[in-house]
C-alpha cells in the first residue's frame, strides 16, 4: 500500500522546455556542445558545492562577451509556467488524503530563486508538503542512490510504501532498483492531476 508520494518539480509541476534551452545556449554561446569542465560546473553547482557567484564567474570567464544578466536568463531559459490546476490538484490531494507528500527536486539556487519571483503562490506550492528537498540544499542529486536513501532514512520511510514521480528515466531507475514504486511521468502526454487515472492500480 501506498503511503508516501515523492514528486519531482520539473515537467511534473513546472512545464521545462529543456530541449530548447540546450539549443538556445548552443546558439548563444556559438558552441556545438557542452564541454567536460561546463558539464562538471553544471553539476557541482546544482548539488550546491559551488556558490552562484562562482557559478556566473565560470560562464563569464569561458563567454566574456555576454554580460552577468544574460547569462543568467540563459540558464533559466528552460523555465516555463506553472499551470494552475496542478497547485489545486496538490491542495486537494493535501486536503483529502493522509499521504506523506514530499518534494525531492534537481534544483539550483538561480532555479529556485526564478521560480519564487515568477510562480505567485510558490510558498503555497511549497506548504503542501511535509517534506521539500533540492538538491541544491541537500548537497545531493539525483539519480544517485544516496539521495534516495537520504529521503527514507529522514522520514523513516519503507520504499515500498513509496511512489516516485519524475520526467527523467535514470532517476526512476535507481528508485526502482530500491524498491520504491515509480511512475516515470510524459509530460507531453500525461498530467500530475491525473496521478489516480493513471496509477489506480497503486491506489
Amino acid at each position: 500500500m501506498i503511503k508516501t508520494i515523492i514528486f519531482d518539480f520539473g515537467n511534473v509541476f513546472v512545464n521545462l522546455d529543456i530541449e530548447g534551452a540546450i539549443q538556445h545556449t548552443f546558439d548563444t554561446f556559438k558552441i556545438d556542445s557542452f564541454s567536460e569542465e561546463m558539464i562538471a560546473f553544471n553539476s557541482l553547482y546544482e548539488q550546491g558545492l559551488i556558490s552562484t557567484e562562482e557559478f556566473i564567474e565560470f560562464y563569464a570567464e569561458n563567454f566574456p562577451k555576454i554580460s552577468e544578466e544574460e547569462l543568467i536568463a540563459i540558464w533559466n531559459f528552460m523555465l516555463k509556467d506553472f499551470p494552475k490546476h496542478r497547485l489545486e490538484f496538490l491542495q486537494q490531494l493535501k486536503q483529502d488524503s493522509n499521504y506523506k507528500l514530499i518534494l525531492l527536486s534537481n534544483t539550483n539556487e538561480l532555479h529556485i530563486d526564478w521560480i519564487k519571483n515568477n510562480i505567485s503562490f510558490y510558498n503555497t506550492f511549497k506548504n503542501c508538503f511535509d517534506a521539500f528537498y533540492l538538491s541544491h540544499e541537500i548537497h545531493l542529486r539525483k539519480p544517485e542512490k544516496e539521495i534516495f536513501q537520504f529521503v527514507l532514512n529522514e522520514n523513516k520511510l519503507n520504499a515500498k510504501e513509496c511512489l516516485f514521480i519524475d520526467d527523467n528515466k535514470d532517476n526512476c531507475h535507481t528508485a526502482k532498483s530500491l524498491g520504491i514504486e515509480t511512475w516515470h511521468i510524459n509530460p507531453e502526454l500525461e498530467d500530475i492531476s491525473n496521478l489516480f487515472k493513471i496509477k489506480s492500480n497503486l491506489f
